[in-house]
């Protein structure tokens, strides 16, 4: 049996988090792990979960209030030693060099599109496993 991937869902918005762990399904795609998600509405959850160990992926909404998920990408890119691949909601496609600025390797739109956000995460998923990590 292959092993999961854990994606953490950071967002104030349980529908955006329910969006997202439906997107992704068990598996983004057949050549990927099974993937199963930890949830966090706040900074500080965010932070004990990575603190925790066990994450792959991080999934950060951009638009969640008051600590958005750029600011988080930006701040655990400085602060988590080997953070995991970020993959980013945002809410439009002229954020997208907000997306760079914020050091994530992916980043998509708000609405979640499940057929771009499982490409994306399983993009994350791929680079992942051949790097090793």
């Amino acid at each position: 049996m292959q092993p999961t991937a854990t994606v953490l869902v950071y967002s104030d918005n349980a529908t955006t988090r329910e969006q997202v762990r439906l997107a992704a399904g068990r598996r983004p795609a057949a050549d990927v792990p099974p993937v199963e998600f930890v949830e966090c509405a706040t900074l500080p959850a965010v932070l004990s979960a990575l603190e925790a160990g066990g994450i792959d992926i991080c999934v950060l909404d951009g638009e969640t209030a008051p600590v958005g998920g750029m600011g988080v990408c930006r701040q655990i890119k400085d602060e988590i030693f080997h953070c995991p691949p970020v993959l980013l909601l945002i809410g439009r496609p002229q954020d997208a060099w907000l997306a760079t600025w914020s050091r994530a390797e992916a980043a998509v739109t708000h609405p979640v599109d499940p057929v771009e956000f499982a490409g994306a995460l399983a993009g994350l998923l791929r680079s992942r496993t051949a790097v090793g990590a």
